[in-house]
C-alpha cells in the first residue's frame, strides 16, 4: 500500500527491543530512504497488524513512536501520514474511506449491486481492505451522504434506486 514494503521475518521476537520500536524503525528506514514520501500514508495500524502478525495495540505504538521521533502526523480518522502536522498531503492520496466508498459507488452505478440490495457489510469491508471498524463506517457513511444507499439498523446497508443518487444530474 502506497510505498508501503513489508519485509518479512524481520523481527526479532525474542531480543531486548519492543516489537513496536522495530516495526517503527522499519518504517523510519523508508522514509529516510524515500520510499515513503512527505504526505505519504504511513501504513495503517491494520496493514501493519496483519503484515507483521502484531496486536493492534502494537501498531498503535507505532505510529506513536513515528510522531515521537518527528517522521509522522496523525489525521484523527484519516490516518498517519510522514512529516510534520503542516505537511500537505499528497493529492493522490485521498483517505482510505473515500478509496472504499469510491469503489463501492462504481459497483452500484455499473449495476453489480442493484437497487434495494445489500452492499458489503463492515465486517466484510474490514477484512477486504484490512481498515479498522470506525473507517468501514466512514465509508458506508459517505455513501449515505452521496443518497447512494440507505442503512437498516440490524439489517445492513441497501442500493437506493437511481433517482435518489446524488450527482451532477441530480443535485
Amino acid at each position: 500500500m502506497y510505498g508501503f514494503v513489508y519485509t518479512p521475518n524481520v523481527l526479532d521476537r525474542e531480543g531486548p527491543v519492543p516489537i513496536y520500536k522495530q516495526v517503527a524503525d522499519l518504517v523510519s528506514d523508508q522514509i529516510k530512504r524515500g520510499e515513503l514520501k512527505a504526505g505519504d500514508p504511513v501504513p495503517s495500524e491494520a496493514t501493519l497488524e496483519k503484515h507483521y502478525d502484531i496486536a493492534r495495540t502494537t501498531a498503535r505504538r507505532v505510529a506513536r513512536e513515528l510522531r515521537e521521533q518527528g517522521l509522522a502526523y496523525t489525521v484523527q480518522g484519516e490516518g498517519t501520514f510522514v512529516g510534520q502536522p503542516d505537511t500537505p498531503r499528497s493529492p493522490k492520496n485521498m483517505p482510505i474511506y473515500q478509496k472504499i466508498a469510491e469503489e463501492i459507488a462504481t459497483r452500484i452505478e455499473n449495476g453489480e449491486i442493484p437497487p434495494n440490495r445489500a452492499i458489503p457489510g463492515e465486517k466484510a469491508l474490514m477484512r477486504q481492505y484490512s481498515v479498522a471498524k470506525v473507517t468501514a463506517r466512514q465509508a458506508v457513511a459517505h455513501l449515505r451522504q452521496q443518497g447512494l444507499v440507505f442503512t437498516v439498523p440490524y439489517r445492513g446497508s441497501f442500493v437506493e434506486p437511481p433517482e435518489k443518487w446524488r450527482t451532477s444530474k441530480n443535485p
